[in-house]
Parts: structure tokens; sequence; C-alpha cells
């Protein structure tokens, strides 16, 4: 395989990129300056050195002179410990982020369950969700889990798992489990909402 169809197949591989747009974005580098190419090819191989993944919450971020293991919102003392708020995505938690609507803490699934899955914790961070739901409760007085998941068959699904997985432990320190409210589109992902839908579905949460 020549380096055309090699890289058309490494962009086949993005999310919501078919054959026809992979084959679009080789030839439009095919058509810029090697400078353009160094540029793009070094940002990329740099991502590994300049962003890291947050030890809490589990969204990307990059790094800082600070050198925490931990990203910037979660490390805030402002931002409200009591309630965490649950996305699929890290595009997810920056919609969220850019309504200014919302003043807790995150964690980032890192996926969706698709519908008949026989190993769903293999899709999302579930087990690294539990540990800081507990380790939340007892440290910190979490009192509200919300559920932010696309609505989606998968997000849907998703919903319904979280509900079961973390039931037993919001039923055994009193944590209301909450999800979005009136305003979002059913088949909507929440990384095509808009600020004033965000805000309407969060402040409707129930």
């Amino acid at each position: 395989m020549d380096s055309i169809n090699k890289l058309i197949e490494l962009f086949r591989q993005f999310p919501g990129i078919g054959p026809r747009q992979a084959k679009r974005f080789v030839y439009f580098l095919l058509s810029q300056t090697n400078a353009y190419r160094d540029l793009l090819a070094e940002n990329i191989k740099n991502l590994k050195e300049t962003i890291d993944i947050c030890k809490s919450c589990y969204r990307y971020f990059p790094k800082d002179k600070i050198k925490s293991d931990k990203c910037v919102i979660c490390r805030d003392p402002r931002r409200d410990d009591s309630c965490l708020l649950i996305v699929s995505r890290d595009v997810d938690y920056e919609n969220v982020e850019k309504s200014h609507a919302y003043d807790g803490k995150y964690f980032v699934l890192g996926g969706n369950i698709p519908i008949l899955e026989k190993d769903p914790l293999s899709k999302i961070r579930a087990k690294e969700l539990f540990n800081l739901v507990g380790h939340r409760a007892k440290e910190s007085g979490l009192k509200e889990i919300i559920l932010a998941l696309n609505l989606t068959v998968e997000g849907e699904n998703t919903e319904d798992f979280l509900k079961k997985y973390l039931g037993e432990i919001s039923a055994e320190y009193g944590i209301k489990i909450s999800e979005l409210g009136r305003g979002l589109s059913t088949g909507l992902e929440l990384e095509y909402s808009d600020s004033e839908t965000i805000k309407n579905a969060l402040k409707n949460r129930g």
C-alpha cells in the first residue's frame, strides 16, 4: 500500500470520517507546503509530551508548570465538590463548561455502551467512576450525580447502565442521581447543543 492509501486508511479511523472525506484530507495535505505538513506532524508528535489525562475526571488537559496529575478544574477549590457531572467525551465537557451553567466537578466516561454489549465495563471508565464516587462521598460530601449523556440509543443505554451500576453506592450515601431535563432533542449529541439549551437542561434536571 502506498503512502496516499495508508493515510486514507488512517483518516478513516477518525470519528465520522468516511472514505471520501479521508481522501480529501490526504489531497489537501499534498497541496500544502512542506512547512505546513512539518508543523502538523510536529504538533501531532508533541501531543504525548504536552497533553496529559487527569487522574480525577479523566479529561485531557495541557500540562503546566505545576506538574500536577489533576486538571485545573479538579484542582480549583472554588468548584462545587458536592456535584459530579458525567459526560461521555471531552467535547461534551467543553460544551457544558462553555455554557457557564455549571460550577461543579466532572467525569469523562470515554465513550458509550452499545446496545447488546456483552462487556459494558470495557467500553467506559465505570470502575474509575465507581471508585471516585465512593471517595468523593466519604471525603467531599458528594450529594448529586448528573448524567449528562447524549440522547441517542447508546447514550440512553449507558445512562440505564450507570443508574444500576451506581444504584447501591448512591443509596448508601444518599446521593441523588439526576439527568438533564427538557431542552435537549431526542437523538441529539451534547456536543452540538448550544449554551442556552444546556443551561435549560441543567436547570430542569431531575
